[in-house]
Order: C-alpha cells, then structure tokens, then sequence
C-alpha cells in the first residue's frame, strides 16, 4: 500500500500546505530567525512528532486488544539531526498499573512502529523534477488547489 504526500507552497511565504492521501492537510512553516512566519512546526520537526505519535498509536491499540488498561501515554522524541548517523531517543511514559511482564512486552510493541521499522530498514529515494503541462498551474489555483 502506498501513501502520498503533497506539499503546495503558499506565495511569498514558507509556509506549505501539506496534504496527505487526499484526506489531510496540514501546514508546516520555517522560524522566524530564517524567514519563516513561525506559524507551524518546520517540516524536519515533523519526522520525530510523526514517530512519537506512531509509537504512541502503536501501544494503545495493543493494550486495546489485550484489555490491558494503561493510564496516561506519552512518548517523548529527542531527534538529534545533525548527528551522524541521525541519533533518536524515545522515553515512553505510561502511568498505568502494569506487571514487569507487561511493560516488556511494550517495550517490543513501541519497536515495532511502523515507521521505527521504516527507518530502520533503508530508504530509497527516486526523484524527479517535472515540468508541468502549459497552463496546469493556472488551473490548479483557479481549482483552489484541489488536485
């Protein structure tokens, strides 16, 4: 199954609208120090949200399906990207009355986050620069972006 991502810039500023599979849309901006509106999270602060919120997603759906009751969840990302090799530590709080048993086998399903497991496996980049059809852009404003 393939998911997609479009990003569209908003003229004269940073900010991108983002929309994914058609359903979603959200806005991403630059700081102010580089010219940016600080009007949303830059795009490279997107990479550790969606990994907390995945590991996050990822424990309370298994707790769901064991009936296991897991109080409050909160998965903190520290990215560190200018490292070499990219350095994530991920410290995953959960306030509820647990068995040691249980929080191992946590432990295991946080790992098993499909996007954990995305980064762990290699990405392959394929990358094109297209020029678009005489007037497609025109039309796609006049649409209000909609594709």
């Amino acid at each position: 199954m393939s998911l997609t991502a479009t990003a569209r810039s908003i003229p004269g500023t940073l900010r991108q609208e983002v929309v994914i599979d058609g359903q979603h849309r959200l806005i991403t901006d630059e700081p102010k120090r580089v010219g940016g509106d600080g009007s949303g999270p830059a795009p490279h602060e997107l990479f550790p949200a969606a990994l907390a919120a995945c590991v996050s997603t990822r424990l309370v759906m298994y707790a769901r399906t064991k009936g296991w009751e897991l109080g409050g969840v909160a998965v903190e990302v520290d990215y560190d990207h200018r490292s070499t090799p990219r350095r994530f530590e991920v410290a995953i709080r959960l306030s509820g009355e647990l068995s040691d048993a249980q929080r191992e086998r946590l432990e295991q399903v946080a790992r098993s986050c499909p996007l954990r497991r995305s980064i762990e496996a290699g990405i392959e980049f394929v990358e094109r620069l297209e020029r678009p059809e005489h007037g497609a852009e025109r039309r796609l404003v006049a649409t209000g972006g909609a594709s």
